[in-house]
């Protein structure tokens, strides 16, 4: 319960070897699938993957990919991006999986975070899959490595624990504003880079026909179950039925082309195989609309 109705948020940073369950928890947290980028080496700085508002708290998860041993200068500079961003969210979750002992991955994190200020959780996730004697003997074990301020083993795929879990995060974290809409779940720059791509290939195969009346709204980033493909659904917006006949093309031929085309940029993008789906929507005089420029991504400071 907070005193007063103080609103609190905060920034929670996720880290671990892959496989952990970090996708797993998040996508159980904010109740949908958000978690899909891959783990190699990212040029962003720090990443919101979910936002998750409560009525008197918003916490704000950030991944940090690729926390590893550098193997060249690339790795090096990442490392350097992860510790600073590290020292500067409010709380660190390093999440383990509970059927695999403590191993060198883990030292090298754990040696990542001595010194750090931050309040670190020892989150220990796939309870489901071992006996709580088994528990103890990891708790004991990562006890005698590190000081962390909570220890808290989950099941992010039966959900046992989580409502725990983030309820002893938002205890610490400060007051604060909030940052995000309350019905914002994720905030990918991914997605505004794959929009760019679509719109991009529909202006060199369109040329003059279809000048600054187009938008391309991406409507789902998702994984694809047992497959290494991502699948990416995108509308393409313009203001007339004319021009909408021109996007589509005879017989949907350009429509194709601008799909095959985008799509090798965005498996560039991505790192992985990409399914693209494309739809073209009509919307009248869009560009007077203040709520669909919000929507589309436009923002005043940027004209």
């Amino acid at each position: 319960m907070q005193e007063n109705n103080q609103f609190k948020s905060g920034f929670i940073s996720i880290i671990g070897r892959p496989n952990v369950g970090k996708s797993t928890f998040l996508n159980h947290v904010i109740g949908q699938k958000i978690a899909i980028m891959s783990d190699k080496p990212q040029t962003t700085r720090n990443k919101v993957q979910g936002v998750f508002t409560q009525d008197n708290s918003q916490m704000i998860f950030i991944d940090t990919p690729g926390i590893h041993k550098p193997k060249h200068k690339l790795g090096e500079f990442m490392l350097k991006v992860s510790k600073n961003t590290l020292r500067e969210v409010d709380v660190i979750m390093f999440m383990v999986n509970a059927t695999q002992k403590l191993g060198k991955g883990d030292e090298f994190i754990l040696e990542m975070l001595e010194g750090n200020e931050t309040p670190v959780f020892l989150v220990i996730n796939k309870i489901d899959q071992v006996h709580p004697d088994n528990l103890l003997h990891t708790i004991e074990d990562y006890k005698e490595k590190y000081d962390f301020a909570e220890i808290i083993p989950i099941s992010a795929l039966q959900g046992s624990n989580v409502d725990r879990l983030l309820e002893t995060v938002e205890k610490y974290l400060p007051e604060g504003p909030q940052y995000y809409p309350a019905d914002q779940v994720t905030d990918h720059p991914e997605r505004f880079i794959i929009s760019e791509l679509v719109r991009e290939k529909v202006l060199h195969l369109t040329r003059e026909e279809i000048p600054h009346s187009i938008a391309v709204q991406v409507d789902k980033i998702s994984k694809e179950e047992d497959k290494e493909m991502i699948r990416v659904m995108a509308t393409i917006i313009v203001e007339r039925d004319s021009q909408k006949g021109i996007v589509i093309g005879k017989k949907g031929a350009l429509l194709k082309e601008v799909g095959t085309r985008a799509r090798k940029d965005i498996e560039m993008l991505l790192g992985s195989k990409v399914y693209l789906e494309l739809w073209v929507k009509v919307q009248k005089d869009w560009r007077n609309k203040a709520s669909q420029l919000r929507d589309f991504g436009f923002r005043e400071d940027e004209y």
